[in-house]
């Protein structure tokens, strides 16, 4: 078997290299593959943050999967959605402190009127702010249709999570029927990347049932299918949920963390130019685990602007973060932390997904 560093130096990564670097147990050992993935970002990214302002604009939602705090069978969630109004009111803040774009992300609906309302955001928020201005959407599978729709509008970019690559692992963490389709989460990533979305996924790590080698074949299903930007992180449990009974024999936290930034470091390496998010469920973890996640190769961060008022009320997991503070506390906060490790937040630059322009630019020769 390869030693790490021999692993470290190889121009190219096996799936047993991958196998081998996520099961690192050495504390030398996973310095020595933060450092080399470190220095792939500094090489490709540079010491650059991109800030994407997050809005959790409603906690709604008609799936009802097994780990998710807000599923539609919790019914000791209080449920909330914010006006248009208040949306935009978020979006102006965001562009007056030189955010250059937004994360509409809400629980899944799936209806004709949520789509007219999203179509109808997307305009307002391109007359508030400029048409260049950027806008994730992370609100689930939906038609091709409506995906085009979005699009068309003016959206450039969506997330939808997979959460785990392995389809028997996708069905023991979700509800057997209709609505919880592996191969419709597969095909609607499939729609999105089809339509020209900078398109987005991520997965739980340290799930129930999980293993070292699921966590690699996520890598690589990140890597075939040329994904341009990954938000991936801790499994945190919520006590809402079905999955919560297997607490006791989950990885602990300090694990699951350092189980988060090997994959982000691997990812980093495996596919030098895609955006990688630094998780808030890191800072869960440890005041400054999104900083590690900096650190280990990522180089987006998403603060979470949604007003005060709401944020208790979408907890995908217990202990979540900043729940009580407002967004401009939390900016400066965050520039401090980020200066703290020698990043620097990359104001009034869009960040794009380098790897999407490379893929892009490959698909039109």
């Amino acid at each position: 078997m390869a030693s790490v560093s021999e692993i470290l130096n190889k121009v190219e990564l096996s799936k047993a290299d991958v196998i081998r670097l996520l099961s690192i147990t050495e504390a030398s050992e996973q310095e020595a593959l933060l450092k080399k993935a470190y220095s792939v970002k500094e090489k490709t990214i540079g010491r650059n943050v991109y800030l994407r302002g997050l809005i959790e604009f409603s906690n709604c939602c008609r799936k009802n999967c097994l780990y998710c705090g807000i599923r539609s069978g919790n019914a000791k969630v209080t449920r909330y959605t914010l006006t248009d109004k208040e949306i935009l009111k978020v979006v102006e803040f965001a562009f007056n402190n030189r955010f250059t774009g937004i994360v509409l992300q809400s629980g899944e609906q799936n209806n004709p009127d949520f789509t007219k309302r999203i179509k109808g955001l997307i305009t307002g928020i391109k007359e508030a702010t400029n048409p260049e201005f950027r806008i994730t959407l992370s609100l689930g599978e939906q038609s091709f249709d409506t995906y085009k729709a979005w699009f068309d509008a003016g959206a450039q970019r969506y997330l939808l999570r997979i959460e785990t690559s392995n389809e028997e692992l996708y069905k023991r963490i979700h509800p057997d029927n209709e609505l919880h389709l592996f191969k419709a989460r597969l095909q609607s990533l499939e729609d999105i990347q089809k339509i020209g979305y900078q398109t987005g996924t991520g997965v739980m790590i340290g799930l129930p049932f999980q293993t070292i080698e699921d966590l690699a074949n996520d890598l690589w299903f990140i890597k075939q299918r040329n994904i341009d930007m990954v938000g991936m992180g801790p499994y945190l449990e919520h006590a809402g949920t079905p999955l919560f009974r297997y607490k006791d024999s989950l990885l602990p936290l300090t694990e699951r963390l350092n189980l988060s930034l090997r994959m982000i470091a691997v990812l980093r390496i495996l596919m030098p130019y895609i955006n990688i998010a630094s998780t808030t469920a890191l800072q869960t973890i440890v005041p400054m685990g999104r900083e590690q996640g900096l650190m280990a190769g990522a180089n987006v961060i998403m603060p979470n602007l949604t007003p005060g008022k709401y944020r208790g009320y979408y907890l995908l997991y217990d202990n979540k973060p900043c729940i009580d503070e407002e967004a401009d506390e939390c900016l400066d906060c965050l520039a401090n932390r980020i200066k703290m490790v020698g990043e620097e937040i990359m104001y009034n630059d869009y960040g794009d997904s380098r790897h999407y322009k490379n893929r892009k630019h490959a698909a039109d020769q």
